[in-house]
C-alpha cells in the first residue's frame, strides 16, 4: 500500500513511535522508510559563514540518527535492511527551515505518507496548536500525513 514513507524525526524518544508504526506500515509492501532530520538554518545567515558550527551540528546528528536506527538495522549504512522485517531504511540530513525542507522532501522523493509526531491539543485553547511543525506538515503535505501522539 505505501510503498515510500517519511519519518522526520529530532531525535527525541517520541521518535521512536513513529519510526515503529513507519516500519509497520511499509512492511505489508516491502517498502522503504526514509528518516529525515532537518538542521534548521539561523535566519539571514549563509552556511558558508557558519561552516564549522553547522558542521558541529551535522556530526552530532549523524551519531544520533545512527543510535536511533540501531535497534532496527542489522547494519549502520545510509541504506539498510531491518532486521527481520525487510523494510529498507534510508536516513537523510539536510539543512534548511524544518517544514519547507519536509514537504519538499517529500514532493521530491514522491512520499507516500509522511508519519511523524505531534502533541496533544489543549481542547480548552486548541488554536495554540496551529503553529507546530506537525500541523503545518499536514496541511501543507501533497500525500498523507500520520500524525503519532
Amino acid at each position: 500500500m505505501f510503498q515510500h514513507i517519511l519519518v522526520p524525526v529530532d531525535f527525541t524518544e517520541k521518535n521512536r513511535r513513529a519510526l515503529d508504526i513507519a516500519i509497520n506500515l511499509a512492511r505489508v509492501g516491502q517498502g522503504t522508510v526514509s528518516v529525515l532530520h532537518v538542521i534548521e538554518l539561523i535566519f539571514d545567515t549563509p552556511v558558508e559563514e557558519s561552516t564549522a558550527f553547522y558542521s558541529k551540528l551535522e556530526k552530532q546528528a549523524a551519531q544520533k540518527m545512527k543510535a536511533l536506527l540501531a535497534p532496527y538495522t542489522a547494519t549502520p549504512h545510509a541504506t539498510a535492511q531491518t532486521r527481520e522485517t525487510g523494510v529498507k531504511l534510508e536516513q537523510k540530513i539536510i539543512y534548511g527551515s524544518r517544514v519547507q525542507a519536509i514537504t519538499h522532501f517529500a514532493q521530491e522523493q514522491a512520499i507516500d505518507l509522511i508519519v511523524m509526531n505531534s502533541h496533544k491539543i489543549d481542547l480548552n485553547e486548541p488554536t495554540h496548536g496551529w503553529g507546530t511543525i506537525s500541523y503545518k506538515v499536514s496541511v501543507l503535505a501533497d500525500c498523507p500525513v500520520l500524525l503519532v501522539k
